[in-house]
């Protein structure tokens, strides 16, 4: 059965390197028959999150900006894949603040079950998206019907274009066509 496949991709860089992994998992989640749709924000205007908890009571956040938009799909998707660089080795600061901004998802009725987290770094060590990971996590654990499904890391990574001909690459397509 088809699932609905939500890609975000978070880079503030227009054809990064975590922006070609999204690309291949979305090829490969085309591939496999699902209906996938890929954001990237690094054209979108979304504010940080206030803290002010009205979405607990209305599902809605107060600023209106483009994250009221991809929220929305979020809360629609079956599957949900976030791509990021990792920045001091931790996630974007857009991929947090989007994940700050999904708060009035955590009182919905969401259709997400599955996340997954594509990320690059120019540091190649295993170790370096370990933070980037708990991260998504912690987020994870608000939802107790959704479940980290995968991760690909590819490192050693800087320059755009540097992903090019990676073999990280490929497992980002394989992991699009398992969702």
């Amino acid at each position: 059965m088809a699932k609905n496949v939500l890609i975000i991709s978070t880079s503030p860089r227009k054809n990064g390197n975590s922006a070609a992994l999204a690309e291949e998992f979305c090829r490969g989640a085309l591939d496999a028959g699902n209906a996938v749709e890929l954001v990237s924000l690094h054209d979108k205007s979304i504010g940080f999150c206030r803290g002010c908890l009205a979405c607990q009571k209305t599902q809605r956040c107060v600023i209106h900006d483009d994250a009221d938009a991809i929220r929305e799909k979020m809360l629609h998707a079956d599957v949900i894949c976030f791509a990021t660089p990792i920045y001091y080795y931790e996630m974007s600061g857009q991929m947090k603040t989007m994940l700050d901004r999904g708060n009035p998802l955590f009182t919905s009725d969401y259709a997400f079950r599955d996340i997954y987290l594509l990320s690059t770094a120019a540091d190649d060590d295993d170790s370096t998206p370990s933070r980037a990971v708990s991260g998504l996590e912690g987020w994870i654990e608000c939802f107790e019907k959704a479940r980290l499904a995968g991760t690909v890391f590819c490192g050693g990574v800087n320059e755009v274009g540097d992903i090019e001909g990676n073999p990280k690459l490929k497992d980002a397509y394989e992991m699009g066509r398992s969702v």
